[in-house]
């Protein structure tokens, strides 16, 4: 593995510093790639409004953009989402934020390839300034400029590159990092040139896991956490040494939730039964601090704040104490849905019935604040994206809605 460039290191407050590393600004409120720009879902947004009444939140807009898992990118004023319409294509959609015109959209072949699950995108569209970068479940790696759609290059990563796909298909989507475009590709991750789609760094062919590359920092160095098939890594990011792993087997080898980092502590989660577990490490490695069957999330994962967990246990709803794993409480309204965060504590939640609930990040109970149905009660697992002033969201099916939380 060879580096072609030169890490410039920047001595930045570590509060800024996942911001440094991916080269994204989140200042405006957009969200501009999977997990939003500080990679942990929560949204540094905090002026909205959550306070409907009983109608609900004004719906913006809402589209049919065909079946898939894919989050909602938001940057520049245009909402880019991705889905399968007639189960051999798939297409990127590029929409104004605020109205909902399509700008463009961007089709070429890929099959539905349902598996125990409705098939169609897994992966979520990455902006990086004037680019968008999205990756189909069978390798097409696609640079589009993201005004226009115009494809700016393409590789096709199964085919062109030999890498191995997994069960149920890529799903990672790219994390931008100065030059570098980073994916959940081969045994340990996959570096590319965000400019030309060249190889910087790849670590094997064998089959990935199913998470997007975490961003870090240990020791002054910006590293990745990258979960395999059946293995947490931690390499180095710019040149993708290894430099250590975690075992982590999960029924089926689906490892799906990305890590949560925590200062020098990181917890992890799969779903089956598995559970989750906290670590602590360093540059030497990583060891268990406890591990128990709390918490098994088995798509979207948890998000913590003031030393609580928040997340779905299967199709429960919990809190959970990072401190040991202990349950604090739990809810079963939901079903299995998916959830983010802003800034202040505000939880963003998407049912599987097709409801939007915001409730307090509360450790005591489930402090739901409002609730009201905006999408078919069907299968919601994508997570929502507040940015700007709304809310997106969609459910497998592909029905796609924007409503207005602006308080204007």
């Amino acid at each position: 593995m060879a580096l072609v460039r030169r890490w410039v290191a920047s001595v930045v407050l570590p509060g800024l510093m996942a911001l440094v590393m991916t080269g994204q600004s989140a200042l405006g409120g957009d969200w501009p790639c999977y997990r939003g720009p500080n990679h942990n879902g929560i949204s540094n947004e905090t002026d909205w409004n959550s306070h409907w009444g009983p109608g609900g939140p004004k719906v913006l807009w809402e589209k049919s953009i065909g079946i898939g898992f894919a989050t909602t990118a938001v940057a520049g004023g245009r909402a880019y989402n991705m889905g399968n319409g007639d189960k051999k294509t798939e297409t990127v959609y590029c929409f104004d934020a605020q109205t909902g015109q399509e700008l463009w959209k961007h089709s070429y072949p890929c099959p539905l390839l349902p598996n125990s699950y409705e098939g169609g995108s897994l992966s979520t569209p990455t902006v990086d300034g004037a680019k968008v970068y999205t990756l189909s479940k069978i390798g097409d790696l696609f640079c589009l400029d993201a005004a226009t759609g115009k494809v700016l290059w393409h590789k096709q990563l199964d085919k062109d590159m030999g890498f191995k796909l997994p069960t149920w298909h890529f799903s990672s989507s790219a994390l931008i990092a100065g030059d570098l475009l980073l994916l959940n590709m081969g045994a340990a991750g996959l570096a590319l040139n965000k400019d030309t789609g060249e190889p910087i760094w790849q670590n094997g062919k064998g089959k990935c896991g199913y998470t997007t590359p975490v961003p870090f920092e240990m020791d002054g160095q910006p590293c990745l956490a990258i979960m395999s098939e059946v293995t947490l890594f931690a390499v180095r990011q710019t040149d993708g040494r290894q430099l250590w792993q975690y075992p982590w087997k999960t029924m089926y080898e689906i490892n799906a939730a990305d890590p949560v980092v925590i200062g020098h502590q990181m917890l992890i989660t799969s779903g089956y039964k598995h559970g989750c577990a906290l670590l602590e490490f360093n540059a030497a490695g990583a060891k268990k601090l406890w591990e128990n069957k709390a918490m098994a999330m088995q798509i979207n994962s948890p998000i913590v704040r003031d030393g609580f967990a928040y997340g779905f246990d299967e199709n429960v709803f919990k809190c959970i104490k990072l401190q040991d794993g202990s349950a604090q409480w739990k809810d079963g309204s939901l079903g299995k849905g998916s959830l983010m965060m802003s800034a202040d504590g505000r939880l963003i939640i998407t049912s599987e019935k097709g409801e939007l609930v915001i409730a307090k990040a509360d450790s005591q109970k489930f402090n739901v604040v409002a609730r009201a149905p905006i999408l078919p009660k069907t299968k919601c697992w994508t997570s929502p994206v507040l940015a700007n002033g709304r809310i997106y969201a969609r459910n497998a099916a592909g029905k796609f809605v924007c409503v207005d939380v602006s308080g204007k």
